[in-house]
């Protein structure tokens, strides 16, 4: 499981929803919230951000720092 899995999988939580209720509220597919939280690696960032945008959060591109490597 990476970060972004990881983050939404426990604001989901947080929150008290479940998947089918995350995938209504934001209006992603059911399966992309699925392969998400199961660690799914490429998928497109517009849809990312439209889910974390429940959240107050977004995806930024980023400097990769050396201890993530």
């Amino acid at each position: 499981m990476n970060l972004l899995s990881k983050t939404i999988k426990a604001k989901r939580k947080e929150n008290g929803l479940t998947q089918e209720d995350l995938s209504l509220k934001s209006g992603v597919g059911l399966r992309l919230i699925r392969e998400i939280e199961q660690g799914k690696t490429t998928m497109r960032m517009d849809k990312v951000n439209q889910l974390l945008n429940l959240f107050g959060m977004e995806l930024i591109p980023a400097t990769k720092s050396k201890s993530n490597e």
